[in-house]
């Protein structure tokens, strides 16, 4: 009889496979199962009106989708330019992340990050599922589901529709 697998022992001690990224001087993790690649990045086309965490539109796979920059959308100013886009599922939709660098896949016991500080409950970010530390960084686990409000889809919507 074999040994339990690694998906299992992970699930048993609380562990999640996570991809992380670099977006500013902040090492974000998006759980793995929302994750559809991650690729160089393409070319970008501007939509007015829209928050500035939101790059654009870019066509990917044949399909138009809005380019979020994660370190605009951290708050973080400035930075290292994007090196890769990492393609998420957002409900039904799908968003690319501009981020500086992909820094791979590892287990992450979720459970031992903790919750949110009372400033960032108080912030708007309810994009960010928890925080915590890794290796003494800082590590930010994002909630892809919440990554783009309501608001800006409808505009990046308008945005797209031909003249």
């Amino acid at each position: 009889m074999q040994g339990p697998s690694a998906d299992a022992t992970s699930a048993r001690r609380g562990e999640q496979q996570l991809l992380l990224c670099q977006a500013g001087g902040i090492v974000c993790a998006l759980a793995l199962e929302h994750v559809l690649e991650t690729l160089r990045p393409l070319p970008i086309e501007t939509v007015a009106g829209v928050p500035a965490f939101l790059l654009g539109l870019s066509v990917i796979r044949g399909a138009v989708v809005p380019v979020v920059s994660l370190s605009g959308l951290l708050g973080q100013a400035g930075g290292a330019a994007a090196t890769r886009f990492v393609v998420v599922r957002v409900a039904e939709r799908r968003v690319a992340l501009s981020v500086e660098r992909v820094l791979g896949v590892r287990p992450i016991c979720v459970d031992g990050t903790g919750e949110l500080p009372p400033l960032l409950c108080e912030a708007r970010a309810d994009f960010i599922a928890t925080v915590g530390a890794l290796d003494a960084q800082l590590l930010v686990v994002l909630e892809s589901a919440r990554l783009v409000p309501d608001s800006p889809w409808a505009q990046l919507h308008a945005g797209s529709e031909p003249a």
